[in-house]
């Protein structure tokens, strides 16, 4: 290991071992009360170190030390916050901290923060807002949810398409608190408000001020309409490289934009959900979630399970008397179910990732499924070696080799092909692959693994 990353190792055990200690600090001032302790303490950090704060410690402690900091809060802790603890955040707040901490936030975070509350607590949110915010705010909660309308700030920065770059430099000096706090392009517009192209900040202020900005346009310019699924964006920002993107009405006309960090959320937030659902975990728990709630978010899957692996019992009660005449099969059946949901479920993941990003298509499904059944073809044909010797070896008998090593074989192939078809086939039928998919895709290779294995002993064995 080199010095450079022993160093930097050395700074993450750091970096852990301060935030232990902060939060030890904490802890003291709030129980002390000391106030100036407490604002010492909180006014240096990040308003995502201090949202993981208050998710890190319990509620008691989170009522105790907003009790006495409630004051610190802004808009950006507020949005930063899991939905999980929000809404007890938001009801341990005086009104007047509330109303400042929404006023400093975009549209789009108010939006974020109000869409999952409570009708009452909603409302006395947009209470603090101005007529024309709370207009912004309520036409944004009037799209479908988990759509661009949802999804995008209202607060645009646009120009007619006829401008030169000095007229657009002059606007923007001229009235700099009409500006977003952050936005990357300035989008032209038709005179019916259309929108017809955009100019990257850097190319505006690289170019002479006579120059048309038109002509200074960028390639990657994209429309999105304001009623596309959330998925759908983050998908084009990531497929094109997109930095902001314009979101237009059903006329056509411009309402809001995206910005890549509100679509990078929702690509990162579908990946959770994949891997949680993958693990039959409800995508919506968090580690704030009591013991009854996670209990019943995990139940459903877990009673899922419990039916297929009875039907997978069901195929061995079949072979009751094979298994009493010869022992080997009972302590040999395990491996051949394990190895075939371990590779079920090696390409269970890729597909459902593929699926995700839109890589697995109808085009290159079947190149997909035979290269997924060549690789456990040939897995199974080297573990089958593997296995057979095991066999003889352990149990002196040369055919129960070729009998679990056969089973491999199948096995493995036939879990390279579920992991790519189940998924496919729930996706067709618009079922999320990515929480059912396991599931199916264990029984199938319990179910195949148990048949093989004890029927092939069956014939050749008995």
């Amino acid at each position: 290991m080199s010095e450079d990353t022993d160093e930097l190792l050395e700074e993450d055990r750091d970096a852990y071992a301060l935030d232990d200690s902060l939060r030890a600090q904490l802890r003291r001032a709030v129980a002390a009360e000391d106030v100036p302790a407490i604002d010492a303490l909180m006014e240096p950090l990040h308003p995502a170190d201090i949202a993981d704060i208050l998710e890190q410690i319990s509620s008691s402690e989170r009522a105790a030390l907003l009790g006495l900091w409630s004051d610190g809060i802004d808009g950006e802790v507020l949005s930063e916050l899991e939905w999980s603890i929000r809404d007890d955040v938001l009801a341990l707040l005086p009104a007047d901290v509330l109303a400042e901490a929404v006023r400093d936030l975009d549209s789009d975070d108010v939006v974020d923060l109000v869409e999952d509350l409570e009708d009452d607590q909603a409302e006395a949110i947009l209470a603090t807002l101005n007529d024309v915010d709370r207009a912004a705010v309520e036409q944004a909660l009037a799209y479908p949810e988990e759509s661009a309308g949802r999804l995008m700030q209202r607060e645009v920065v646009r120009a007619p398409e006829h401008w030169t770059v000095g007229q657009m430099i002059d606007f923007l000096r001229n009235d700099p608190d009409s500006l977003p706090e952050q936005f990357y392009h300035v989008i032209l517009v038709d005179p019916r408000m259309k929108p017809t192209a955009y100019v990257s900040l850097g190319r505006l202020l690289a170019s002479p001020r006579s120059v048309n900005l038109a002509d200074i346009a960028e390639d990657s310019f994209r429309i999105i309409p304001a009623t596309q699924d959330e998925d759908e964006v983050a998908y084009a920002f990531n497929q094109y490289h997109l930095i902001s993107a314009p979101v237009v009405d059903d006329d056509g006309r411009l309402v809001g934009v995206i910005t890549i960090d509100d679509a990078m959320i929702v690509l990162d937030e579908a990946n959770e959900e994949d891997l949680l659902r993958l693990a039959g975990v409800d995508s919506e728990g968090s580690l704030n979630d009591n013991v009854f709630e996670t209990t019943r978010q995990r139940f459903p899957w877990l009673f899922v399970n419990l039916i297929t692996s009875i039907l997978a019992s069901l195929v061995i009660a079949q072979f009751e008397d094979a298994i009493a005449q010869l022992v080997a099969l009972a302590v040999l059946l395990p491996i051949v179910a394990s190895m075939g949901g371990n590779a079920g479920t090696q390409s269970l993941t890729v597909a459902v990732r593929a699926l995700a990003t839109k890589d697995l298509t109808r085009s290159n499904l079947a190149r997909v499924i035979t290269r997924e059944a060549g690789v456990g073809l040939i897995n199974g044909v080297i573990f089958a070696v593997v296995m057979g010797i095991v066999g003889v070896v352990w149990f002196s008998t040369p055919l129960l080799g070729v009998v679990i090593g056969a089973a491999m074989v199948i096995n493995l192939l036939v879990a390279g092909l579920a992991g790519v078809l189940v998924p496919v086939v729930l996706d067709r039928l618009r079922i999320d692959p990515a929480l059912a998919s396991g599931a199916f895709v264990t029984t199938v290779t319990d179910i195949v693994g148990f048949f093989a294995f004890l029927g092939l002993a069956v014939l050749l064995l008995l």
